[in-house]
């Protein structure tokens, strides 16, 4: 009974720290986006504070619609599909990624107020940049674990 209790604490203690480190990491990478956009963007101090609770919030949102999409193909069994489900299933992707888009011309239309309009091209073209890097860091760290293994 003690030995059971005791493993199921080790098991608990071990999600608990790999969830905490999870969120870490998460934050550490929301604080480097904020850094390089920020950089790339070279907001003054009034655009700053008007931007950046615009832009989180539709962070925020679009990440819900990711999670939202990822559980629905995360479902979806491609080996038993019918033709109709796949079709629904398609028709939700496609819904998925309007509905992203009109995130982004809210995101615009909203920004437009508030910094100039070569700022939000230059945002767009900062994600794309931060985006492209964390892919190349991911690569690097994934090719640097398979060396030493």
């Amino acid at each position: 009974m003690i030995k059971k209790t005791l493993i199921t604490f080790c098991v608990f203690i071990m999600c608990l720290t790999s969830f905490a480190q999870k969120e870490e990491r998460q934050e550490r990478l929301k604080a480097y986006k904020i850094a390089f956009i920020t950089e790339k963007l070279n907001l003054t101090e009034d655009e700053a504070q008007k931007f950046w609770p615009i832009y989180n919030a539709h962070e925020k949102e679009v990440e819900m619609l990711r999670h939202n999409a990822r559980e629905k193909r995360r479902n979806l069994n491609i080996r038993e599909l019918s033709e109709s489900e796949a079709l629904t299933a398609l028709e939700d992707m496609m819904a998925f990624e309007k509905e992203q888009l009109n995130h982004r011309e809210d995101l615009i239309e909203n920004l437009k107020n508030i910094i100039p309009a070569i700022k939000i091209i230059k945002l767009q073209l900062a994600e794309k940049a931060f985006n492209q890097r964390m892919l190349e860091e991911f690569k690097n760290r994934r090719e640097k674990f398979k060396r030493r293994n």
